[in-house]
């Protein structure tokens, strides 16, 4: 069985440059811990500003849940990259901690590229989950070291009853799977994810 590479593309879909640029990330990705599928290429023919956008989807392997994606759109002499939204693949300026810009030749480009991607997949990302009766109610993805969220979720018929009673009465601010983790309390699992370990 071939191996699938790492920010894989077909040759006649980018150009000499777009080739060189990709080539570094694709090179320097073999040693992240990341599967080659969560790497992206997609060619400029098909992005809504006619650049080459790459990205990496950081999810969470042990269930299975797509976290933060990242990338960085290349134009042949300028790279632009952070948080990216994940179905229509625009630079969220509102992540501001996530933006990074920068001028030069393809490799130099991919470089710097690339020494983003790693400096987010080094950061010491953790799952608080709330449990109920053996079943995960809610879930946050945060990074350990700044308590910054990045995705939650609340399940409201396994929560149980005098929570969901509760959280309107205090003021707790909840929908569309969102809820704000003061109003739950301490979680049942803090579990480690990807990146440095707080403790170390």
């Amino acid at each position: 069985m071939d191996e699938i590479p790492w920010f894989e593309y077909e040759e006649d879909d980018l150009d000499v440059a777009q080739r060189a640029f990709v080539d570094v990330l694709a090179e320097r990705a073999g040693s992240w811990l990341v599967d080659p599928l969560d790497t992206v290429v997609l060619p400029s023919a098909h992005t809504f500003d006619g650049q080459l956008i790459v990205y990496l989807d950081i999810s969470d392997p042990q269930r299975n849940q797509a976290v933060l994606t990242v990338g960085a759109h290349f134009d042949g002499s300028v790279v632009r990259g952070g948080e990216l939204h994940n179905q229509d693949f625009t630079i969220r300026q509102a992540a501001s901690e996530f933006l990074f810009g920068a001028t030069g030749d393809p490799t130099e480009l991919g470089n710097r590229a690339a020494e983003r991607f790693e400096a987010v997949l080094a950061r010491p990302l953790v799952r608080w989950e709330w449990h109920h009766e053996g079943r995960m109610y809610a879930v946050r993805y945060e990074y350990a070291d700044t308590g910054r969220g990045l995705s939650e979720g609340f399940e409201d018929s396994l929560a149980p009853d005098a929570l969901r009673k509760r959280l309107p009465s205090d003021g707790v601010i909840r929908g569309r799977g969102r809820i704000n983790r003061a109003g739950l309390g301490q979680p049942d699992v803090i579990a480690h994810v990807r990146g440095v370990r707080p403790d170390q």
